[in-house]
C-alpha cells in the first residue's frame, strides 16, 4: 500500500492519510443535503420535479464512487462530488427548457467531450499552455473562493438586500446568532491548534466545534433558519442542518434515478440551442476542475515548477468521467472538490485519503441522517482555514510586472465576487492575452491560449448569443 500510494514518498503518513480523509469527508458531507435541495428545487419544462430523498441518495453514491476511483487512478487527495456550479445552472437555467432526463443527458455529452480532450492530450496542452504567474493566481483565487464559501455559509457575511453595500457582517452588521458564534469559536481553535502545530488540528476543531453545536441545539432549540417555503423565517437558526441527533441512524437508500436519462434535446430546443448549453457546461466544468486541480496541487506540495503534479492525464480523464457519472445518477456533473483542501491542511498527500473520503460516501446513503448533525456553520470554519493557507501561494508571483500584475488581480478577485471559479479564470485568460500582447510581449502567449481567451469571450457573451439564436 505504502508503494501503491507513494505515502512514505511523498512524506505523509496512514496515519495523516486517514484524518484528512475524515477532515474532506467532514468539510463536504454538506453536499449530501445541498445538492438535493438545489435539484429537486428545479421543476422541468414538464412540471417535473427530482425528489430530495432520491438525488440524496444519488450523490452519496457519486462522490463516494468517483472519490475511490480517482484515488485508485490518480491516487491524489482530490475528493468529488456534485459540482454546485453546474448543479444550480441545470435547475436555475436548462430544466425550464428540458425535461431533467434531457439536462442529464446534456451533463453526459458535456463529460465525454471532457473525456475526450482528456484521452486524446488537448486538455493537457492546455493546462501546460498556461502562465504560471496565473495558476498560481487561480490557487490564490480558490483560496479566497473557499473562504468566501465559508463566510458566507456561517452568516460571518450575509445580503443586505441593498445596493450599496451588497453584503455586510452577520444579522444587521453584527455577529448576532449563536451559529455564527460557534463558527467562529471554531475558526479561532482551528488557527491557534495549527499555530501551534497539533497532529489533527482542523479534525479537532470541527469535532468540538459539532459537539458544541448539538449541546446548544438541545438546551436553546434554535431549529433550523430556512422554513417550509424556502424562505428566512428564523434568522437566528442554523443553516442547512439542525445539529441534533436523528430519530433514525439508518434508511435504505432510493437508487432509482440511476439511467434516467435522455438526449431528446436536441429535438425539443433545437440543435444550436442544445449545443449552446453542452458548450456552457464544458467551459464551467472544464476550468472548474482545470483551476482546483491547479491549487489542490499546490496545496498539498504535489506540483512542481510548471504546476503540472503527477498523473496528470489520468486525473483529467477520471475528472471527465466525473460529469458522465452524474448524468448517468441525475445527481448532476461531479468534478473535484475544493472543500479537499480541508483534508489536504490535514496531511493528506495520496489517493488513500480518498478511500477514506469516498467509504464514508457510501455509507452515507445508508447513514443519511448523520450527515445532518454537522451543521454547515462549523464546517464552514475549514474552509476559511484552508482558504488562508492557499493565500499564501501569492509571493510565488512576481507583482512588479505590470503586465502581469492585472490579470492575476482579476483572476484572484473575480472568482469570489462572481461566486465562480470559471469567472475568475476567464478574466484571468483574456486580460492576460490583451494586456501582455499590446504590452510587447505577444511572442511569449501561447496560441492555445489565444484559442482559449476567444472561446471565454463567447462564453462571457453566451447570454446575447442565446437570446440571438432564439431569436
Amino acid at each position: 500500500m505504502d508503494r501503491f500510494f507513494q505515502i512514505t514518498e511523498r512524506g505523509s503518513t496512514i496515519g495523516a492519510e486517514v484524518r484528512g480523509g475524515l477532515v474532506t469527508f467532514v468539510a463536504m458531507a454538506y453536499i449530501v443535503i445541498l445538492n438535493p435541495i438545489i435539484l429537486s428545487s428545479g421543476v422541468d419544462v414538464t412540471g417535473t420535479q427530482l425528489q430530495f430523498e432520491q438525488v440524496a441518495a444519488t450523490t452519496a453514491l457519486t462522490a463516494g464512487a468517483m472519490t475511490i476511483l480517482f484515488g485508485l487512478v490518480a491516487r491524489l487527495p482530490f475528493a468529488f462530488a456534485a459540482g454546485l456550479g453546474i448543479n444550480s445552472f441545470l435547475a436555475v437555467a436548462v430544466v425550464g427548457q428540458v425535461t431533467w432526463a434531457e439536462a442529464m443527458g446534456l451533463i453526459v455529452i458535456n463529460g465525454l467531450l471532457i473525456v475526450l480532450l482528456a484521452a486524446t492530450g488537448l486538455r493537457r496542452l492546455i493546462f501546460d499552455a498556461v502562465p504560471m504567474a496565473l495558476k498560481t493566481a487561480i490557487t490564490v483565487g480558490i483560496g479566497l473562493f473557499i473562504a468566501f464559501i465559508g463566510f458566507v455559509d456561517s452568516g460571518f457575511v450575509t445580503a443586505t438586500g441593498a445596493n450599496s453595500p451588497p453584503v455586510g457582517l452577520g444579522v444587521a452588521g453584527s455577529i448576532a446568532t449563536v451559529p455564527t458564534l460557534l463558527f467562529v469559536l471554531t475558526l479561532l481553535l482551528a488557527a491557534v491548534l495549527l499555530a501551534r502545530k497539533v497532529k489533527g488540528a482542523i479534525l479537532i476543531a470541527l469535532v468540538s466545534g459539532t459537539l458544541a453545536a448539538v449541546v446548544v441545539e438541545a438546551i436553546w432549540n434554535l431549529g433550523p433558519k430556512i422554513g417550509a417555503d424556502g424562505q428566512v423565517a428564523n434568522p437566528g437558526g442554523w443553516g442547512l442542518s439542525v445539529p441534533e441527533l436523528p430519530s433514525s441512524l439508518v434508511s435504505w437508500p432510493d437508487l432509482s434515478l440511476v439511467g434516467q436519462i435522455s438526449f431528446g434535446s436536441f429535438e425539443r430546443i433545437g440543435v444550436l440551442a442544445a449545443t449552446m448549453l453542452v458548450f456552457t457546461l464544458l467551459f464551467t466544468n472544464f476550468f472548474d476542475a482545470m483551476g482546483t486541480f491547479t491549487g489542490l496541487s499546490r496545496e498539498a506540495g504535489l506540483a512542481d515548477a510548471k504546476g503540472n503534479f503527477p498523473r496528470l492525464r489520468s486525473a483529467l480523464i477520471v475528472e471527465g468521467v466525473g460529469a458522465v457519472a452524474g448524468g448517468l445518477t441525475s445527481s448532476s456533473s461531479n468534478t473535484v472538490f475544493i472543500e479537499s483542501g480541508a483534508g489536504i491542511g490535514e496531511g493528506a498527500k495520496t489517493g488513500l485519503a480518498n478511500l477514506v473520503t469516498g467509504g464514508l460516501f457510501l455509507l452515507a446513503m445508508f447513514f443519511t441522517p448523520l450527515t445532518t448533525i454537522v451543521p454547515t456553520e462549523i464546517a464552514a470554519a475549514a474552509l476559511v482555514i484552508v482558504g488562508a493557507l492557499m493565500m499564501a501561494q501569492i509571493r510565488h508571483v512576481d507583482l512588479t510586472d505590470l503586465s502581469a500584475l492585472v490579470p492575476v488581480f482579476l483572476t484572484v478577485t473575480v472568482m469570489p465576487l462572481t461566486y465562480s471559479i470559471a469567472n475568475g479564470i476567464g478574466a484571468g485568460f483574456v486580460s492576460w492575452v490583451v494586456i501582455r500582447s499590446l504590452s510587447g510581449k505577444a511572442k511569449e502567449i501561447s496560441p492555445l491560449l489565444w484559442v482559449v481567451a476567444a472561446g471565454f469571450v463567447v462564453f462571457f457573451a453566451r447570454g446575447p448569443i442565446e437570446a440571438l439564436l432564439a431569436g
